[in-house]
């Protein structure tokens, strides 16, 4: 799978998650290795986090970040997640790092391409920085803004320092299904949603960019959630586009988790 082939590894030693599906690798003669993209300015994304089992998230209150369910482990008590804030350079001695202190991960997942793949992540102290608001549904289209600090190419091992960013046209759940069936694998598309460039592939999220988020401008300007980074085969192959948690359809399943996450002493 594509996020996760780094982050399998890191996984492994925590002892937080056992994929169930191998990395799926068709034909070589019509894939696009790089993934592209640029730096992202110092100024964009505050709200964008990184987390020690190489995966990313959002701060969506300065308590909880938002990732993916195949990041965070089970529910229950985690003090083992460090989450790193407030910079766009992993090697910053200004960034603002805290650990976990409970997960949350979405009740009925049961593997990453069977949906519902969220997560919330309480941290040990409130971060003083913006958060990114959760996607309502009505900027569910159109073209999206993606970042990460994943590997820039499909057959990577090694991780950005640097957060990279780009821009990802929507692809329609039909889409999106077909490609992915003819993969072997299901769509969900009431949970779902697919963005990339199938025509000419060449841009993506990858291994490492696990739970992070996939945004837009709303019409107020500010950005919003639409997506969570969680699986696909391989990285920026125009035949299979990004799939992405949508965020809109458990916006308020999200929310009601951080509540009761705040009484959690």
């Amino acid at each position: 799978m594509r996020r996760l082939t780094i982050w399998i590894l890191a996984a492994a030693l925590l002892g937080l998650y056992a994929p169930s599906l191998a990395y799926a690798t068709p034909d070589r003669r019509n894939r696009t290795e790089v993934v592209g993209g640029t730096l992202a300015r110092g100024s964009d994304f505050p709200w964008v986090v990184h987390l020690s089992v190489s995966c990313a998230g959002a701060l969506v209150r300065p308590r909880f970040v938002l990732t993916a369910a195949h990041c965070a482990g089970a529910t229950g008590k985690n003090t083992k997640i460090r989450v790193t804030a407030g910079t766009h350079d992993l090697k910053d001695p200004r960034a603002k790092v805290v650990n976990s202190v409970y997960v949350h991960r979405a009740p009925g997942f049961s593997g990453v391409t069977g949906g519902r793949d969220w997560a919330v992540i309480k941290l040990r102290d409130p971060l003083n920085l913006p958060t990114l608001r959760l996607s309502g549904g009505g900027d569910d289209y159109g073209t999206f803004t993606i970042m990460g600090w994943g590997t820039t190419s499909e057959n990577s091992f090694t991780a950005e320092r640097r957060l990279r960013t780009a821009k990802v046209p929507m692809v329609a759940d039909g889409a999106c299904s077909d490609a992915y069936a003819d993969a072997g694998y299901d769509f969900h598309p009431d949970e779902m949603i697919c963005a990339g460039d199938i025509r000419r592939g060449g841009v993506d999220t990858c291994q490492g960019d696990s739970g992070g988020p996939m945004v837009k401008r709303a019409h107020d300007g500010q950005f919003v959630e639409i997506g969570i980074v969680s699986w696909g085969v391989g990285c920026a192959r125009k035949a299979y586009p990004g799939v992405y948690t949508e965020v809109s359809h458990f916006a308020d399943a999200i929310r009601k988790a951080m509540d009761d996450l705040d009484r959690v002493p």
